[in-house]
């Protein structure tokens, strides 16, 4: 596949440096989609995450409003909904409200992980109950209430058409899922940079255009050829299109690149370790920050699924990882501690993949 067939979109999360950052955070969100869209990017989806200090992100439908309101015509997105937290009739109402303000533009990317830890997960249920294992009917009912194949309660407004319903996730569960209800499929690999390309092999081979049941005797030891279709219609129903999400970190030289890419994990690692209290280490500080094994192990974790350097080494990546999976898109998730870092990064990166 060549750069220029392979559709270019945006996950934002929204990341706040402290927790009092949060309008600020928010608003560089708003700033990001005019960007984007600017540059020619396809889609640009916002993520949900509760508890977390450093996430201004808890509602991505209310994000999207402002998103809609802010831009024109680039596609904006779930990235997604945690749809075992909620009502599949209000998710449905949700969306179609938001696709009737901006009309052909919306997304509805649905997830099963909590996008929190449990015990948040356990307030957000209504019930203190949460509805993990309920996750494909709940996927099965919010299908049937936007395509009127429930007949009561209507969805009020009525859904339209272009309303495309996308399967997220990093496992073969979702990947089987994606391909029962006949969904597109957005791989995770920034969440798990283990995810085995064969997932979307997999989803691919089982796809279904009707929602009947599929054949899941054979595994992921099952050996064909990559074999994406390009300049497809996602969401159709009748054909599979998938995306590779993973992370970009793209400066004018290797080194910024690197320090762009290294304070992002350091960040990240502290977090996971309980060590930042929602306040992140600049660039500054990361370039001196000591780097232990578990750290340094962590971080080699993470490299195989992203691109990192200057722009001619991150277009190599992006196409090595586009034909390596065998997707129809890939979704960048830049985590760049500057606002202008961020701009230049996904400037850099359009620029690179625009090449013939």
């Amino acid at each position: 596949m060549s750069s220029t067939q392979l559709t270019l979109s945006v996950l934002d999360q929204s990341l706040a440096r402290t927790p009092d950052q949060a309008s600020q955070a928010l608003h560089e969100t708003l700033e990001m989609a005019r960007w984007c869209e600017q540059l020619g990017y396809e889609r640009f989806w916002v993520s949900e995450h509760h508890a977390f200090p450093s996430v201004a992100g808890s509602a991505p439908e209310i994000l999207l409003a402002a998103l809609g309101a802010a831009t024109k015509t680039i596609r904006l997105g779930s990235g997604g909904i945690m749809l075992p937290h909620y009502s599949a009739y209000k998710v449905a109402e949700q969306f179609s409200l938001l696709a009737n303000l901006y009309p052909g533009r919306i997304d509805l990317g649905v997830g099963r992980a909590p996008g929190a830890d449990m015990s948040t997960a356990t307030v957000l249920a209504t019930d203190g109950r949460p509805k993990f294992e309920r996750f494909p009917k709940l996927v099965s009912d919010l299908c049937g209430f936007l395509r009127d194949e429930v007949s009561q309660p209507l969805v009020s407004p009525k859904p339209p058409k272009a309303l495309p319903v996308w399967m997220l996730g990093s496992s073969l569960d979702s990947a089987a899922l994606a391909a029962e209800r006949g969904l597109p499929y957005n791989l995770a690999a920034f969440i798990n940079p283990q995810a085995d390309p064969r997932l979307i092999q997999y989803y691919r081979e089982r796809f279904q255009a009707k929602t009947s049941s599929p054949e899941l005797g054979s595994t992921l030891n099952d050996k064909t050829e990559n074999s994406p279709t390009t300049n497809k219609k996602p969401g159709n129903g009748q054909t599979p299109y998938s995306i590779l999400t993973i992370s970009v970190f793209c400066a004018d030289d290797r080194e910024h690149a690197k320090l762009l890419q290294q304070t992002h994990d350091i960040n990240l690692f502290r977090f996971f370790t309980g060590q930042s209290n929602g306040v992140a280490v600049t660039p500054e500080q990361a370039a001196d920050y000591p780097i232990g094994p578990q750290l340094a192990d962590f971080m080699r974790s993470r490299d195989d699924t992203r691109a990192v350097g200057t722009p001619t080494e991150v277009r190599e990546k992006v196409l090595e990882l586009a034909d390596r999976f065998g997707v129809d898109e890939i979704m960048a998730v830049t985590n760049i501690y500057y606002l202008k870092d961020r701009k230049r990064s996904f400037e850099l990166l359009m620029q690179a993949m625009s090449e013939g």
